[in-house]
């Protein structure tokens, strides 16, 4: 892999009003990502903004998910860490009750950064904001901790086990794949029945797609970005045909 780097500074303005409580990605945005271009073009890094109704505060949590063994890719999970306040795993009792406010969270409107950085196989994870700790993290890209069934985590057996999804990595992960970030708003929450999925399926309010409704009663995502920057290396091969490929 050749070196790069990701950072940006933001606010994360709204998120979607509507949901069911019970869904992990429920009123949630990703705001920067790793994506790869090659084999099951999974995702070795998401990062989330996550804030519950009535709550002021929201979560920041990173998951990474892994590159499936094999030629199916529909035992595909994500593992999912905390940074301020919860994990993506963390949901409520029923559709309209909430887990407590995480009390180290992130506001509506609070500036936070994030530095991503790869180099030497590994991608290094840097999260700061005044008031807040700042926060590290380290993840192998090209050597796998999940690629036995003994190595799924107890977070994935409660979470995506139970509908099916209990796969294994690959032994070189993502080793071999061309990588490419993407900074942007990415809503989480849709209109999809929980019963055709009850991690990523919300059974939000969407309108049948119209626009000033959405942003009238608040089912929408919105992000302000104040900065970003990407490092490349000169060794780095361009991303072109996997956006002909798929827009």
């Amino acid at each position: 892999m050749t070196p790069a780097k990701l950072s940006a500074t933001l606010k994360v303005m709204n998120v979607s009003a509507t949901g069911d409580a019970r869904v992990a990605a429920t009123h949630s945005v990703v705001v920067g990502q790793i994506h790869s271009a090659d084999g099951h073009e999974n995702e070795p890094l998401k990062i989330f903004y996550k804030k519950f109704p009535g709550h002021t505060k929201g979560s920041i949590f990173w998951n990474y998910e892994i590159n499936t063994a094999g030629e199916d890719n529909g035992g595909r999970w994500d593992f999912s860490t905390a940074v301020w306040g919860y994990d993506f795993s963390v949901v409520g009792p029923t559709e309209n009750t909430y887990p407590a406010e995480p009390a180290d969270g992130i506001a509506l409107g609070e500036e936070f950064s994030y530095q991503i950085e790869v180099k030497e196989g590994s991608m290094h994870l840097t999260f700061t904001s005044a008031g807040h700790e700042t926060k590290t993290f380290t993840k192998n890209l090209i050597k796998s901790e999940y690629a036995t069934k003994a190595a799924i985590p107890k977070q994935t057996q409660a979470l995506f086990v139970p509908i099916g999804q209990d796969g294994v990595e690959r032994e070189n992960a993502y080793a071999e794949e061309g990588l490419f970030f993407k900074l942007g708003c990415y809503n989480q929450t849709n209109g999809k029945s929980r019963e055709v999925n009850k991690i990523w399926c919300s059974g939000a309010e969407t309108h049948g797609g119209d626009i000033p409704k959405q942003y009238a009663d608040g089912n929408f995502a919105e992000i302000w970005f104040k900065s970003g920057e990407i490092i490349v290396s000169e060794g780095a091969v361009s991303n072109e045909a996997y956006f002909i490929k798929n827009d």
